[in-house]
């Protein structure tokens, strides 16, 4: 029997984001919450109670324990002398047991922890032999990973968090640090994409209850994960978030290096010192790096460009991980490197959904996995310079794609093809053909097509790489140039709608 991931239609208010844990429900029975993080000024609903999860009776039950519990509502009617139909009674004590089993359920939940199953030794559990194989071990998961499936779509937001000084890496008070990194995935199986939306850490947003605007890395540090889903929703328009994931610094080290490494471009040569004198460098070109080379290049930051240099390594970094995660060698490892990485996440999703999740990535076509960036630009004005001032004119297609919202009145940008900005950027070490390539474009109509700096690693097959997160425009360009391989992502020229990195194709 398939397992399907079903998400009940009540909405849920960023204070409970945080009580989200694991339920005692069979993957067969298990239902989503739509956790949407809803807005100060308009009330939320409250949550459904808790399904009711009824064991399977034994098969063969006693008549005569049936018949004495069918009996107690009938001696209370008697005893208390009630006027009301004994039918009603009936009624009112199904209702009330209901409610009561299902008040239990959901007060177990919130008590259980998320990884409450794993490594545990009957002296842990005070169960024997027998009682702890009834239990599901993550081998057991793993093994029937293939019957999770989503149902519906799920947003996710996923946060890079600096350990606090001072405090033991993976314990609760390490992750109430500052944000590094801020993504927002969104799940659908409607159409199997994955699409992911960075949110440079320099964002300007409005704190609740706070003074003026602040970052919005600082929001899981000022309120924890409640508070940073509640403002990135409100920053999306309100925008559902079903779950989040905060994973450590430490933990990205460790990933890469229990991967054994993984293999990414460096567009040019970088290097840091910390205060304690430790120096990491990475040369340009292409390079399997470890885990501490990893940090270094997602968290490098040049002087001048703010942070979106940063969220394109960042996008090239998450390329990288997929594709080694989906080696053969390394798919068989998954169980072994979730409990090795545990202690660097922290996440309110529940073990099902992991599953379902793992399972419909691994399932994933390249070109359903989407990225762009949020929208917006540096502001002369500011007293900072690197600080992000969203722009989100004409973007009601990537509301909807990225995040599933739907803004009344806001359009979305109806240029076409041939009015875009165009970057040219040359990456087949044929130098004439930059100016080939731009002169063909204005004959063929385009109005802003413009060259930037060459692209340091030479590439035989042309790209096109959508910037602003639209594929349906790459196709289209790639249809009128009549070659490319379209890529979503945001590592293509900053102010471009769209880039092609001319390869040695073509002629």
């Amino acid at each position: 029997m398939i397992k399907q991931m079903q998400w009940a239609e009540n909405q849920i208010t960023p204070q409970q984001v945080a009580e989200l844990e694991l339920n005692g429900v069979k993957p067969q029975q298990l239902q989503r919450p739509e956790n949407q993080v809803a807005s100060p000024e308009v009330p939320a609903p409250a949550p459904a109670p808790a399904p009711e999860v009824r064991p399977e009776e034994p098969p063969h039950v006693s008549r005569g324990v049936v018949e004495s519990v069918g009996e107690i509502p009938n001696q209370l009617y008697e005893r208390l002398g009630l006027t009301m139909p004994k039918w009603l009674l009936w009624v009112l004590t199904v209702v009330l047991g209901i409610v009561l089993s299902g008040l239990l359920v959901s007060t177990l939940a919130l008590w259980t922890p998320l990884w409450s199953n794993l490594d545990q030794t009957e002296e842990d559990t005070g169960l024997g032999v027998k009682e702890q194989q009834k239990i599901p071990l993550p081998g057991e998961l793993w093994g029937k990973i293939s019957e999770y499936q989503l149902s519906r779509p799920m947003n996710i937001l996923i946060m890079g968090i600096e350990p606090v000084k001072g405090t033991v890496d993976g314990s609760p008070e390490s992750f109430a640090g500052k944000s590094d990194t801020m993504l927002m995935a969104r799940l659908n199986p409607s159409d199997k994409s994955i699409k992911v939306l960075s949110i440079p850490k320099d964002t300007m947003i409005a704190i609740p209850e706070e003074k003026g605007l602040t970052k919005v890395s600082d929001a899981n540090a000022q309120g924890g994960p409640v508070l940073a889903a509640r403002v990135v929703s409100r920053t999306l328009s309100n925008a559902p978030i079903d779950r989040y994931i905060r994973i450590s610094t430490s933990g990205l080290r460790q990933l890469v290096d229990q991967l054994g490494g993984v293999e990414v471009f460096v567009p040019q040569a970088m290097s840091y010192q910390d205060a304690a004198g430790k120096s990491v460098s990475l040369v340009s070109g292409w390079q399997t790096i470890n885990g501490e080379q990893a940090e270094l290049f997602v968290r490098y930051r040049e002087a001048g460009l703010g942070d979106l240099p940063r969220v394109q390594r960042q996008q090239a970094l998450i390329k990288a991980l997929l594709e080694r995660l989906n080696s053969p060698t390394v798919l068989p490892r998954l169980p072994q490197l979730t409990r090795i990485m545990r202690k660097y996440f922290d996440t309110n999703l529940k073990i099902e959904e992991m599953m379902a999740l793992v399972n419909f990535s691994l399932n994933q076509d390249r070109d359903n996995f989407q990225m762009t960036v949020l929208p917006g630009g540096f502001s002369r004005f500011s007293q900072d310079p690197d600080s992000y001032w969203l722009n989100m004119t004409g973007q009601q297609s990537l509301l909807n794609d990225y995040v599933g919202v739907n803004v009344p009145g806001l359009k979305a940008d109806a240029r076409s093809v041939p009015k875009l900005k165009i970057a040219i950027q040359n990456a087949s070490n044929q130098p004439q053909l930059t100016e080939k390539v731009i002169n063909y474009l204005k004959q063929k109509g385009f109005t802003s097509v413009y060259a930037v700096p060459d692209w340091p690693d030479t590439q035989r097959q042309t790209q096109i790489i959508v910037q602003k997160g639209n594929r349906e425009l790459g196709d289209n360009l790639q249809k009128i140039v009549g070659l490319g391989q379209v890529e979503v992502s945001a590592t293509g020229d900053l102010e471009s709608d769209l880039t092609i990195r001319i390869g040695k194709d073509w002629k």
